[in-house]
């Protein structure tokens, strides 16, 4: 019997369109004037030291800009540039430049699955406030308080069986009582090899069906 569910964001319950034609450039047109700006915060040079460590050299901050650029160019799920890019989005959500994009069944689901007593977990390579802010902000309202937790990077990479394991000793439940949702194959395979029951959204051509595991086109097909 299910009891939890652990959802990834792009092309599950969001847009992999909206992720990579309005938050990514929008954190690129931001990255230099941000660090510019920010230099001075000890968690902004923190996160310039492990950018630092990753080429390993001392950067400038207009030379941790073009790394960082691009960085977000070859979408690298590095943590540093994870963080500062929600870093960027927040000042954009606040201002009201952005706003988080759901699917139209999202939102109907994830109240559903909520009011069956489903704990509701996100993993995503982007940072934790990051995700926060998709769904703080998103255009069908503050989604947050249906959640019980986020995961990102922090835990490990997400093609990688060890990162659902360490999920699933953080919320105290046996990986058959667990689903988890993604578009990815790779992504659903290490969930599985972890123990996870599994089921992959096909919302548009861009996924790859992953013939192993379960398929839904949306949430209304997703079978608890």
């Amino acid at each position: 019997m299910i009891k939890a569910i652990v959802t990834d964001i792009e092309g599950t319950t969001s847009s992999i369109e909206f992720v990579h034609k309005s938050l990514f450039p929008y954190a690129r047109q931001h990255m230099r004037s941000f660090l510019r700006e920010q230099a001075g915060d000890p968690l902004v040079q923190a996160l310039i030291d492990d950018v630092e460590a990753v080429v390993g050299w001392d950067l400038s901050i207009d030379e941790a800009a073009g790394v960082l650029e691009q960085w977000i160019d070859e979408d690298r799920k590095a943590t540093p540039l994870k963080t500062l890019q929600g870093m960027i989005w927040k000042t954009g959500y606040q201002a009201g430049e952005l706003k988080g994009h759901v699917y139209v069944d999202t939102p109907v689901y994830l109240q559903r699955w909520h009011q069956q007593g489903l704990q509701l977990y996100v993993y995503s390579s982007g940072s934790v406030e990051a995700q926060q802010l998709i769904f703080g902000h998103s255009d069908a309202g503050d989604l947050r308080p249906l959640f019980s937790g986020y995961f990102d990077t922090q835990v490990g990479g997400k093609r990688e069986a060890t990162s659902y394991r360490t999920i699933l000793s953080r919320i105290g439940l046996p990986g058959a009582q667990v689903l988890f949702l993604s578009d990815i194959g790779e992504e659903l395979d290490a969930a599985r090899s972890a123990g996870m029951q599994t089921c992959q959204l096909i919302r548009d051509t861009i996924a790859r069906p992953a013939l192993a595991h379960p398929q839904a086109r949306d949430f209304s097909e997703v079978s608890i």
